[in-house]
């Protein structure tokens, strides 16, 4: 009776532990802030918001972890545009509500680990030490700190994220597609408001160079975001099945259908190229008629008056000569090529430090005008910035990702396909475009590749091996939304 007593002591008291350590973070962030908050207010109506967000916050960290992270996830996609009108300046940094729940994340991760580091395999670790060891580097060299350490804070949230998935997911019949639904529901928010957004410009007669960016800071962010919930939403259709009614399969092949309407009107050529991608391989490993598709498409894309121009814009200014107006993958060649050529031997192997490449861009880059302008290539700044070493390490990720996922192939063909396509993706928009910069987009990309490495951990367990979570204080095993329900 007495071992009884003590084995449910253990976790009982690492609870309390917690929630007592989580308390005390969450006292002292408040206190700490308010102090300068109350000098920051000044007109601005949006600051008041931040004070609030910080104890609600709180007090859901405490109250559930989990829950905490469902609701980030479920509406950050959403929150890019309100979250900047909340800025304010503390002690030489810009804090909002987004700087807010980017800390958050990194508590709750921390705090997920500290309560069952069993649950998050130690092989991860292993595919993300060498990275961030490689960018903790960069921020000690780097000569702008302030930029840099901003930098390696997103990366370390993108690594909270990943970690957190490992929390989410509970079984692996339903984990990884528990972790899509939620973040196709994200989706819900951007895009009734991107509809919106047309339908305030005078719908399709009055595109003729617009770029549609919704809830996002910057077009591209929402296009790239759009290819990732069309994956997601491709793979809830194909795997529901027949099990799936007419009317819940038509609203979602609909919708699909929005999203690469709206997927057009963002003009983000390099995720229309991803896209494509997609459904050829879908098309060609799944199911062929998708192949035919795919040679209707471009033609009637085509009859989109923004898509032509865009198209047509990679067929003149593609030569550098004085006051000559290049388009913009020619910029970012030029852009590329003097970069790289400015580079010192030496520097090859770790880089000029984080953020360095905007840094520099006004000595090097001759289009410049002066400005520091990011690298438009994840490959190109982290080899400017941490080296050969660097970029390395951030391919090492996806390699290790993809091979540790090759067991789903065997149990859920479709899952690791829409896994591996996704990393296909990001490697792809990567090549042309300032992708370490966009974080609510890697949030979401992390934590479905987090889900699906999660799910495929089960058939790498050994035989007898538990499957699931124990429920906080009963003993039961449940899933995702049992946790929640018990909570």
């Amino acid at each position: 009776m007495f071992c009884t007593e003590n084995t449910i002591g253990k976790p009982l008291a690492r609870q309390y532990s917690i929630f007592f350590i989580g308390g005390l973070l969450v006292a002292a962030s408040i206190g700490g802030v308010i102090p300068f908050f109350v000098g920051t207010i000044g007109d601005h109506t949006a600051h008041l918001i931040v004070l609030p967000a910080l104890i609600l916050l709180g007090f859901l960290l405490i109250f559930s972890r989990v829950l905490l992270l469902v609701l980030i996830l479920l509406f950050r996609a959403s929150g890019d545009v309100m979250m900047a009108a909340t800025k304010f300046n503390l002690g030489g940094l810009n804090i909002g509500v987004g700087g807010l729940i980017n800390a958050f994340v990194l508590l709750i991760a921390l705090l997920l680990v500290i309560e069952k580091p069993s649950v998050f395999p130690k092989k991860m670790l292993s595919m993300w030490s060498f990275f961030l060891l490689a960018g903790l580097y960069g921020v000690i060299i780097a000569p702008s700190k302030s930029d840099a350490i901003r930098m390696y804070l997103g990366a370390l949230s993108n690594f909270a994220v990943f970690v957190s998935s490992f929390y989410m997911v509970r079984s692996k019949e339903d984990g990884f597609g528990f972790c899509a639904r939620l973040v196709l529901w994200s989706s819900a928010v951007p895009v009734a408001y991107a509809l919106f957004d047309i339908f305030v410009h005078g719908g399709m007669s009055g595109l003729a160079g617009f770029r549609l960016k919704s809830t996002f800071a910057h077009p591209n962010i929402f296009a790239f975001y759009l290819t990732l919930v069309t994956a997601l939403a491709l793979y809830i259709l194909k795997s529901g099945g027949s099990t799936f009614p007419a009317v819940k399969r038509s609203a979602l092949m609909i919708y699909i259908l929005v999203l690469l309407a709206l997927l057009l009107l963002t003009q983000t050529r390099s995720a229309w190229l991803a896209c494509f991608a997609l459904f050829f391989l879908y098309g060609y490993f799944f199911e062929r008629r998708y192949l035919a598709y795919l040679i209707l498409a471009p033609f009637l894309a085509l009859l989109i008056p923004s898509v032509q121009e865009r198209l047509l814009d990679l067929g003149a200014g593609n030569e550098y000569v004085q006051y000559a107006k290049l388009n913009s993958f020619a910029w970012r060649l030029l852009m590329w090529e003097t970069g790289l050529k400015w580079m010192q031997i030496g520097r090859y192997l770790l880089g000029y430090g984080g953020e360095s490449f905007s840094y520099f861009s006004p000595v090097f880059f001759p289009l410049s005008g002066g400005k520091h302008m990011g690298a438009h290539s994840i490959y190109v700044q982290l080899f400017f910035e941490v080296g050969f070493v660097g970029l390395s390490a951030f391919l090492w990720l996806f390699v290790r990702g993809i091979l540790y996922l090759r067991p789903m192939f065997v149990h859920d063909r479709l899952a690791g396909f829409t896994a591996v396509v996704l990393i296909i993706e990001y490697l792809m928009v990567s090549l042309s475009d300032n992708v370490l910069h966009y974080l609510v987009f890697n949030w979401y990309f992390w934590f479905i590749v987090g889900s699906a490495i999660a799910a495929t951990s089960y058939y790498w367990q050994r035989e007898g091996e538990s499957d699931g979570l124990l429920l906080p204080g009963t003993g039961r095993q449940g899933s995702i939304e049992s946790v929640i329900q018990h909570v």
